[in-house]
């Protein structure tokens, strides 16, 4: 199959879904697919050959990518793109993915998991992976998500929704209650997100989380081991335990960095039959209730009464090799390369509105 893998962006989550695009397309190339690596913010713009050529291209397009240890200055992949103007969308990219069987998202965040991008190859005719529009950008909305889930007895920490300025914070610090998680509504890769324990860690947090956006969810902050549990096919996978550096949260740094200042994750984890059954139940419940698609990967905290708290989900979750939903495939005895050529085998399968 003709397939473009739709990375990069312009999104917070940029350097992630670089990553996650060239690995993608390097596998399903592995696999003897015309997959190429096309840059969703960038586009075409260094490709001056006829477009039916790329697919062709011995490298995939594919360049030489890394997660660093900070977000990218998004301001300076602004200057760098050679397309003057305000548009998000990359030369020729609408034009390429025409030509494809099918466009495989390995985006991230804004324009990708926002139900954004979804919407434009719906308008185009073109088949693509993962969720559909309505339901992307209501899972990316941590508090429509929060509300929907609740709606539905899932079981999720008390919480409350902010809208919020600088001038803001001094009043708020008296009023919300600590411990409590801070997160902007729309981010991801634990971006925007803060953990504070004391009054005084909250004020900083609101004030740090403010320069994501100024809505965001505050909610109770539930103690236990944290779990992450993909869903593929409307079944979940094996769950998989997040533990954290000591003395630190799942941030930025912990969720793609290896060695010592990477967080651990363990997979398959250390779960009585019991808790495994729970948390994969949970899991597929939060699938179906958000009418996700293909595939998805839900975040939990167990706590220490083996109950489930629901905290988001992810509808384009990371897809590089070492990422956690191809380690949780792997124990189900899927390669890599076979994982993502499945979600594009089940997304070609699906019945768009």
């Amino acid at each position: 199959m003709k397939i473009v893998v739709l990375g990069g962006g312009i999104s917070s989550e940029r350097h992630v879904a670089l990553v996650t695009a060239t690995s993608i397309c390097k596998a399903l190339r592995s696999l003897g697919h015309q997959a190429i690596f096309v840059d969703l913010f960038l586009g075409l713009e260094n490709y001056d050959k006829p477009l039916e050529d790329a697919f062709l291209e011995p490298d995939g397009l594919c360049g030489d990518v890394a997660i660093g240890l900070t977000a990218p200055d998004l301001q300076e992949v602004w200057k760098s793109r050679k397309k003057a103007g305000k548009s998000h969308l990359g030369k020729n990219v609408a034009e390429i993915c025409l030509l494809a069987d099918c466009v495989f998202l390995g985006l991230h965040g804004k324009d990708g998991e926002d139900g954004k991008i979804q919407s434009l190859l719906e308008l185009i005719g073109v088949p693509y992976t993962g969720s559909g529009p309505l339901a992307s950008a209501i899972a990316m909305d941590k508090a429509t998500a929060k509300k929907m889930v609740s709606y539905s007895g899932i079981r999720t920490p008390a919480w409350r929704e902010l809208n919020y300025t600088e001038a803001d914070i001094d009043e708020l610090v008296k009023t919300v209650s600590v411990p409590c998680a801070v997160k902007t509504v729309n981010g991801g890769s634990s971006l925007g997100v803060a953990l504070p324990e004391t009054r005084d860690e909250l004020k900083e947090a609101l004030a740090r989380v403010l320069q994501y956006g100024n809505r965001v969810i505050v909610e109770d902050k539930i103690y236990g081991r944290e779990f992450t549990v993909p869903v593929l096919d409307g079944k979940a996978l094996s769950p998989i335990e997040i533990v954290p550096p000591e003395g630190s949260s799942f941030d930025y740094v912990a969720k793609y960095q290896s060695g010592a200042i990477g967080a651990s994750e363990i997979c398959p984890a250390d779960l009585t039959s019991e808790e495994d059954r729970l948390l994969r139940s949970v899991a597929e419940q939060v699938h179906a209730c958000l009418n996700l698609k293909v595939y998805s990967r839900a975040d939990f905290i167990l706590d220490s009464e083996g109950r489930a708290w629901f905290l988001e989900v992810n509808t384009l979750p990371g897809m590089t090799p070492n990422s956690l939903v191809p380690k949780s495939a792997a124990v189900e005895g899927l390669s890599y390369a076979q994982l993502c050529e499945e979600i594009v085998l089940l997304s070609l399968k699906e019945e768009r509105d």
